[in-house]
């Protein structure tokens, strides 16, 4: 039988021998990552060092696993080079969201660190990263951990650190699907009866400003994302037009070490849109622009010292609105839920895809439509289905 060739980037059993000059010659065989077996030679004034003269030969000829991750790195290293390069790669050339990075990275250490960061990344198995996974407490974790661990080993793979994904292997993980819940017009008159109640709350303190019922109402009027409406400066909105028109093209954004900022972008190209506004939104607008004072952001919604609200604490503002009222389920996403659903009554799918800023409808009515549970009205049609009577015969 023919001898099996040697594995790529590895070598035979090294050979020595004497030289008539009194040196040693040492030689192996090699398998190039071209696949090509070819023998490599090195002499030295004694067997061990004609030896080690070799191996040295070898070391310098045996391409790297990758520019960086390697087989016997660890996991944290491995993970630390990752986010590094997914920072650079991702984030830096605008391709994903510092934010989106500053999640991954948390992800890695509290989660991936702890359980395995000191394994070596050639002793990682599908099982015990699928033991990891499902270790997570709920579904938004196991989703995390599993997207960070899939790209960190990705990256193993591409630098010849690995043959293979083992997150490939690990089972799919089933979600548990939330139903669409939208407001109906009594439930808005309740949530506005809270906005109400908070308001005029007696608290130590200043008294609220008017900025959290007209945030609601323009949530209403927009369908737009939290951070969307917070970003809107006045010179966003065209008064003049007819109808009124506003231009949603930023987001407020939270960045450790960073802080609060408006970005110019917001979530997606298809985002960046140009609204017709409701008379109603219109109206609290103008009376915001009389009534409000000047901010160096020219921003509609601004701090008491001038600054963007940051979206967490809006949101943390809200939860206290809706306590005990009902409607602990209401989310300001609730909102953009209720615009998507109407429209899509009224309208279209599509329309209600395209007022989200969405570049298809096809995550609208997945995520953001109500499902409608009445049927139409076809009993004109079933009623073709009904029978003579046939008389009962007399006794």
């Amino acid at each position: 039988m023919a001898r099996p060739p040697l594995p790529i980037g590895t070598f035979g059993s090294i050979k020595t021998k004497e030289l008539p000059t009194g040196a040693y010659r040492a030689w192996t065989r090699f398998r190039d990552f071209d696949g090509t077996t070819r023998q490599i030679t090195a002499t030295g004034r004694s067997s061990a060092a004609a030896q080690r003269e070799l191996k040295a030969k070898i070391a310098d000829r045996i391409a790297p696993t990758g520019d960086q991750i390697n087989p016997d790195m660890r996991v944290s290293q491995a993970a630390e080079i990752w986010m590094s390069l997914y920072r650079a790669e991702r984030v830096d050339t605008g391709h994903a969201e510092a934010t989106t990075a500053n999640q991954y990275q948390r992800i890695v250490e509290n989660v991936i660190e702890p359980a395995i960061g000191n394994v070596r990344l050639r002793e990682v198995t599908a099982g015990r990263l699928e033991r990891l996974i499902l270790a997570q407490k709920s579904e938004s974790r196991r989703k995390k951990t599993k997207t960070v661990l899939k790209m960190m080993f990705d990256a193993a793979v591409l630098d010849d650190a690995l043959p293979s994904n083992p997150v490939s292997s690990t089972s799919r993980l089933r979600f548990t699907k939330k139903e669409v819940q939208a407001l109906s017009v009594e439930d808005l008159n309740a949530v506005r009866h809270a906005v109400h109640v908070w308001m005029t709350k007696k608290r130590p303190g200043p008294r609220p400003n008017q900025d959290m019922p007209d945030i609601v109402d323009l949530l209403l009027a927009t369908g737009c994302r939290i951070g969307e409406v917070l970003a809107i400066r006045w010179s966003d909105i065209d008064f003049a037009a007819s109808p009124p028109t506003i231009d949603i093209n930023g987001t407020i954004k939270y960045e450790k070490g960073r802080g609060n900022y408006r970005k110019d972008k917001p979530k997606s190209d298809s985002s960046e849109r140009r609204m017709a506004l409701p008379s109603f939104a219109v109206d609290l607008l103008m009376r915001r622009r009389i009534d409000q004072r000047a901010n160096r952001h020219n921003a509609v919604f601004a701090t008491r010292n001038g600054t963007w609200h940051q979206v967490g604490n809006i949101e943390r503002r809200w939860r206290t609105i809706r306590a005990d009222t009902g409607y602990e389920w209401v989310t300001p996403h609730t909102f953009r839920k209720t615009v998507a659903t109407l429209v899509d009554r009224l309208v279209d799918s599509d329309t209600a895809a395209r007022v989200l800023g969405h570049s298809s409808d096809t995550i609208t009515k997945e995520y953001y439509i109500e499902k409608d549970r009445m049927t139409p009205d076809v009993t004109h049609i079933l009623q073709s289905f009904a029978g003579k009577r046939t008389p009962t015969p007399p006794n």
